[in-house]
């Protein structure tokens, strides 16, 4: 059984069609008075003629209207313009062009000194093998050890194997794999 709610949305979508469908009717059918009989209660049904016509060809286009002249302004509601004075003479004599300023250099642009901590790692990051600073490994900071090249994040765990009498105890006591040594060896003593 439909709800009270229910009821009331299939009714509106009934009328809905019915007045879809009337429209639909009323717009795509033909509509002639002379084409469908007409039955008139009491009377017998008369038999009607069908008319065909023929399609209307739409008139021609109409031609364009000119546009309509605009009259002038009244004199009165302009104000007076003075004629323009005569321009000076100029002689038929060719200017010579000024010559052209030589091509100015753009200025170099200049990067802003690096701050003391960017220097360290600027200069680490940019000098050869020689130039590299030397590590102590019982002495340093976690921050120095963390900063040598190719190590990655490893002084947390030098720091906690300390001391150390060699560089190769790094490998003996498991703190560092092989291929992390070979790359940090040369940057690390025991002093």
């Amino acid at each position: 059984m439909l709800s009270g709610s229910a009821f009331l949305r299939v009714a509106l979508l009934f009328i809905v069609a019915a007045g879809l469908t009337s429209l639909i009717q009323f717009y795509w059918l033909p509509r002639s008075a002379e084409s469908e009989p007409v039955a008139v209660v009491g009377e017998p049904a008369r038999p009607v003629r069908r008319v065909d016509l023929a399609p209307v060809p739409a008139p021609p286009p109409a031609p364009p209207k000119p546009p309509a002249e605009v009259p002038p302004a009244p004199l009165a509601q302009t104000p007076a313009v003075p004629a323009p004075a005569p321009a000076p003479q100029v002689s038929a004599a060719p200017i010579p062009e000024p010559p052209s300023p030589p091509p100015v250099a753009a200025p170099r642009e200049t990067a802003p000194p690096p701050a003391p901590e960017d220097a360290a790692d600027a200069a680490a990051d940019n000098a050869g093998p020689r130039a590299m600073a030397i590590v102590d490994l019982n002495t340093a900071s976690v921050a120095d050890l963390n900063r040598l090249k190719g190590g990655g994040m490893i002084g947390r765990s030098i720091v906690q194997k300390r001391p150390y009498a060699s560089v190769d105890q790094l490998l003996s006591k498991r703190v560092l794999n092989r291929a992390t040594y070979e790359r940090i060896k040369d940057q690390v003593t025991v002093r």
